[in-house]
């Protein structure tokens, strides 16, 4: 049967069960605008049918959690009335259909998410996957994603202030845009999506609704690449930076005098989505008028009417007395406003036609746009009580839940099996050719500078920004208050790819490193599960495993998950990506009274080691930079993250460190090399560094839970004693200063070399 003789329940991405069920609940067959209601309600991407069973298990409570999963943004207290929320999404189907708008309208739907919830975006990171560079269509993809994110990002003025970039081989026919926004707020103005009182009225805030963006994230995401994926490019939604920040603006001012009593973004699945939610949430109905949608397109359907994921628009909730005060403050920020339904008692979502006109509900039916295209689908009916739709409301909202089958890749075992130092051993001989092969994963894409990235960036906006993008974390300084903010995001899918599990523990505990190096108590995560085609059981396993490694490293750090999201069908012609959590952790600095510690040495300092070097190199870049695969990860255990995590707290709040990085991907080569550069000083190192292991081994392993730091040498003693007293193993590596990473019998290179291969790779290679 071809896509054009499918039922239209299959042609929308249905399934013949799931039909059946629509058909159940209703005692009928759905009209063509319920049934494609419930195809993007239903779908992977917004209803989570295939992964709720699984992130149940993922602690979400703490004393200090105020917001937690379900809602537009987590938010937790930070102290002196303030709070925090914070999100992450994908945008991956739409970025690789169409690199530029898929990453801009990415950042837009991100930044509703945070405001939504009362709080004002400071801050944007991004997660990027990539295929090799060497690819034309990958540099493209690349140069659209970062051009989108830059583009929208500065112009709506939320400043992106840092993320990661990496490139392999199981992105190219599938990148991964992943961006997280945080926000911050009063602890005591929250405000969630609820409509909560009958008579209330459904006011439609920001632009109108036009094609593009028909299913665009709900419908995209959830299926795979082939060779048809560039026809899908109407379905990619346009943004518009200017609107948004005045949607920004009037939401906030709204929110901040207590006119609305709920607001929501729409993101996938449209107005039906935040209609229906809203008044599932409140334990109420909602009835929609069509006639009053503004929309840029003549002869829209109701269909397209609903499910339209035009951007930069926002729907709130208002009293009947507010509603001239709401439309004022509109028309003084410029941003158009449409009373397009109210609440009602009734527990049920319902859709009718110019029927307002006549029931006395403010406002006037929006006047259909000229052009082509003739009356609209939705007049042709007549104005009348006929109801287009006529719906449960929570049923939109609870959809199926699957206990997929799981089962490993029979092939997993083997490439576990494989010795990787075995077919390693040999590369890097001596002194001279461990050069070399530094110098060469110095200059591999995922580990050399980002510049080139983050250079189109303003990351100075609102002038917040204490530690900006290249480092483990950026910091920012909160307003008005003595408290600070450390972010990172982290997703190793390499080494989940070899053993989700334990790559999902690597993960947590980097990330959660990462914030502790500068200073930052970790207090919550966010996540942003990339997956392949949940219809295969291996697919299904990695999830699985990565949930429990995520769940054991959250606990042992009592880092709560506040929410998040999940990417299935990220395959291309029947290839998945690497299995890729992307994990989003801010910190908390109580008293942000100094400068945090950074990766740049200072003369004169002992470069100290925290944790345990082993021969642990699979799934290390320099295994990737020879095409060695397979092998297990690095073990990861959770008790000695969280020890780690408890002695660089405590080294930097005693002022017994000055500097501070995490050693991870590319291993102790690479965290020392770029040290050197941060810091413009080279390292005298110490004779024997490599102890036991091969010299290689110990440069190039990329073994958990280590940290680098430049210690005082008045200060080392105490370092090596706090250290000692917490059972974290820690090594003197030499002092920093000289023109050269000097580790005596390991290796020995110019600075001059290091800097130029490290951070101009990148740029040599789009140029």
């Amino acid at each position: 049967m071809t896509s054009a003789t499918a039922p239209l329940y299959a042609q929308l991405g249905m399934t013949a069960d799931e039909y059946a069920s629509v058909c159940a609940l209703l005692d009928r067959e759905p009209t063509g605008v319920e049934l494609a209601m419930y195809s993007v309600m239903w779908s992977e991407h917004c209803s989570y049918k295939s992964s709720r069973t699984h992130l149940r298990r993922l602690p979400t409570d703490a004393p200090w959690v105020l917001v937690g999963p379900g809602e537009g943004a987590g938010v937790i207290d930070i102290g002196e009335g303030m709070a925090v929320a914070v999100r992450i999404e994908s945008h991956n189907h739409p970025s690789a259909v169409e690199p530029y708008q898929g990453a801009a309208t990415g950042v837009g739907g991100i930044i509703r998410d945070v405001f939504s919830m009362g709080a004002r975006p400071i801050a944007l990171m991004d997660a990027l996957r990539f295929g090799p560079l060497d690819d034309s269509r990958n540099r493209w993809l690349f140069e659209g994603v970062v051009s989108g994110i830059s583009g929208y990002g500065n112009a709506v003025g939320v400043p992106t202030v840092g993320g990661e970039v990496v490139f392999e081989d199981g992105y190219s026919g599938n990148p991964l845009v992943n961006v997280f926004c945080l926000g911050v707020l009063p602890a005591d103005k929250i405000i969630k999506a609820r409509a909560e009182r009958s008579g209330d009225l459904a006011v439609l805030l920001g632009a109108t609704t036009g094609r593009d963006g028909i299913g665009g994230a709900s419908i995209l995401a959830s299926a795979e690449f082939d060779d048809t994926s560039s026809d899908k490019r109407p379905s990619v939604q346009v943004g518009d930076p200017f609107q948004e920040k005045k949607l920004i603006e009037v939401c906030l001012d709204l929110l901040d005098r207590g006119l609305v009593a709920g607001i929501q973004d729409l993101g996938a699945a449209g107005i039906c989505c935040a209609a229906s939610e809203s008044a599932a949430n409140g334990g109420c109905g909602i009835e929609l008028d069509l006639a009053r949608i503004p929309r840029r397109a003549p002869g829209m359907s109701a269909a397209e009417l609903m499910i339209s994921e035009s951007q930069e628009r926002m729907l709130a909730i208002v009293q009947p007395s507010d509603l001239d005060a709401v439309m004022e403050r509109c028309a003084h920020h410029e941003v158009h406003a449409a009373v397009i339904g109210r609440v009602n008692e009734t527990r049920r979502f319902t859709l009718v036609d110019g029927v307002f006109d006549h029931a006395g509900v403010p406002g006037r039916n929006a006047p259909e746009p000229s052009g082509k295209g003739g009356t609209s689908a939705v007049a042709d009916t007549g104005r009348g009580d006929e109801r287009f739709a006529d719906v449960p409301v929570e049923s939109l909202g609870e959809g199926p839940e699957y206990q997929r089958p799981l089962s490993p890749d029979p092939a997993l075992k083997t490439s576990q099996d494989i010795d990787v130092w075995a077919q390693l051993d040999g590369r890097g001989v001596d002194v001279a050719a461990r050069a070399e092969e530094l110098l060469a994963v110095l200059a591999r894409p995922t580990i050399a500078s980002k510049s080139w990235v983050y250079r189109q960036f303003d990351h100075q906006l609102f002038l917040q920004t204490v530690v900006g993008p290249g480092g483990d974390a950026t910091v920012l300084r909160v307003n008005d208050t003595t408290k600070g903010l450390a972010l990172s995001v982290d997703g190793p899918g390499r080494m989940c790819e070899l053993d989700p599990r334990t790559g999902a523990r690597l993960a947590v505990a980097e990330a959660a490193r990462n914030v502790a190096c500068a200073g930052a108590v970790p207090r919550a995560l966010v996540n942003c599960l990339n997956f392949g085609d949940p219809g295969r059981e291996h697919v299904m396993w990695q999830f699985s495993e990565v949930i429990d490694g995520m769940t054991e490293m959250c606990e042992a750090l009592s880092l709560p998950v506040v929410g998040g999201n999940v990417s299935f069908y990220n395959a291309t012609d029947g290839v998945d990506i690497f299995p890729t959590p992307v994990l989003g952790v801010v910190g908390v600095i109580d008293d942000l009274d100094r400068r945090p510690p950074t990766p740049a040495l200072l003369e004169g300092d002992e470069v100290i080691a925290l944790g345990a070097t082993l021969l642990e190199v699979a799934g290390s870049q320099w295994a990737a930079q020879h095409a060695v695969e397979g092998g297990m990860p690095p073990a990861c255990l959770p008790t000695e993250a969280a020890r780690l995590i408890e002695l660089v707290l405590e080294l930097v709040d005693g002022e017994l460190v000055r500097s501070t990085h995490d050693c991870a991907e590319g291993g102790m080569g690479v965290a020392l090399a770029e040290m050197c550069i941060a810091g413009g000083v080279g390292i005298q190192g110490r004779p024997g560094l490599s102890g036991d292991l091969p010299e290689a081994a110990w440069l190039f392993s990329e073994s958990a839970n280590r940290v680098i730091c430049g210690v005082e040498p008045n200060k080392v003693d105490a370092v090596i004693n706090a250290a000692r007293r917490v059972g974290v193993p820690a090594h003197r590596l030499g002092t920093a200063g000289g023109s050269r990473l000097s580790l005596p019998d390991i290796v020995s290179i110019a600075l001059s070399d290091i800097d130029d291969v490290w951070s101009n790779a990148i740029q040599r290679t789009m140029e």
